[in-house]
């Protein structure tokens, strides 16, 4: 980003009192409180979709999100001098959520119960009927990830002489390709049978980096993938973060899961939902998705280690599933 945003900045009501560089972004001091400037690239409908959102969201508790800021004129969109599109949103000086410490973790995790809750109190209206708005269903996106496991399998055993890597994937293909078959055939019957009631706004792309803690008080930002959904996948998604970071500690993840269910009650359907979200293996997937669109002439030995590592903590993850059955 150049000095464009100097030009922008006066478009908008306010005086600023510092400035500093953000990542890909410029985070500014002003009269009315921190705001972040950045570009967009997207659509103006996208746009007003999430300010809706927004601010449903402050009107049922939830104040701090990345509210965007209209511009003098009252628009969303501010271009630069260049034509460079950009957009002012509210922003926080809150820390990420630190993954080391179970208690921020279960505050997040209730904080997450809570912004679900408030999602579903924001009525769906026609006009957001947009493919982005949409999720696909998550059986759909565990089919398309089977088929590029297989399709990896394929390929390395084809290889005459394997390196260290394609030997790790061909002596533990079997057991994680049987764990996404059950997943994805269990939750594609579990879809089915969901009623067009049990599907709400989800945040889209929860994790640590989007659950900022402060003193008393958690922000929920980047609101980009926000779509219709099953809310479960939010709260996969922050979950098996911790989860990995704690070599699938059961304890914890019951602890996760209950702090969810005090704001928020989760029904057996929820639950069968997570545990076949957890059951496929979406880290040795991602980890042949990396190694078959990368050069496979070298991989580096952290890829080993990661697929010799998710072989190791199976035991422990296992316990951790069955822990979701009960």
């Amino acid at each position: 980003m150049n000095d464009n945003y100097l030009d922008v900045m006066e478009q908008y009501e306010g005086g600023t009192l510092e400035v500093r560089r953000g990542r890909g972004a410029w985070i500014f001091e002003r009269s009315d409180g921190v705001k972040l400037l950045k570009e967009y690239r997207g659509s103006v409908k996208r746009l007003e979709f999430e300010e809706t959102v927004l601010k449903g969201l402050k009107a049922h508790g939830i104040g701090s999100v990345d509210q965007y800021v209209r511009n003098r004129q009252g628009e969303l969109v501010t271009s630069g001098e260049d034509g460079t599109k950009y957009v002012l949103k509210d922003w926080f000086v809150n820390r990420e959520c630190n993954l080391k410490d179970s208690r921020e973790i279960l505050t997040a995790v209730t904080w997450i119960a809570r912004l679900h809750q408030a999602l579903r109190e924001i009525a769906w209206q026609g006009e957001w009927d947009l493919a982005s708005m949409h999720s696909p269903g998550l059986s759909e996106e565990m089919q398309r990830h089977t088929r590029e496991m297989k399709r990896v399998r394929t390929f390395v055993s084809n290889k005459r002489k394997k390196s260290q890597f394609e030997l790790c994937v061909m002596q533990n293909f079997s057991e994680f390709y049987e764990q996404a078959l059950e997943a994805q055939q269990g939750l594609g019957i579990l879809e089915k049978d969901l009623e067009e009631g049990r599907f709400f706004l989800c945040h889209g792309d929860l994790n640590q980096h989007h659950l900022l803690i402060g003193n008393g008080d958690v922000a929920v930002i980047e609101f980009n993938q926000m779509h219709r959904g099953n809310q479960m996948a939010d709260l996969y998604h922050f979950m098996r973060k911790v989860m990995e970071k704690h070599g699938w500690d059961e304890c914890l993840g019951q602890a996760m899961t209950d702090a969810y269910h005090r704001v928020l009650p989760m029904d057996s359907r929820d639950r069968e939902c997570l545990y076949y979200l957890f059951l496929y293996p979406e880290k040795y997937w991602k980890q042949l998705n990396y190694y078959f669109n990368a050069n496979k002439a070298w991989t580096p030995a952290k890829n080993v280690e990661k697929l010799q590592s998710l072989k190791e903590q199976q035991e422990a993850r296992g316990r951790f599933l069955e822990r979701l059955k009960e």
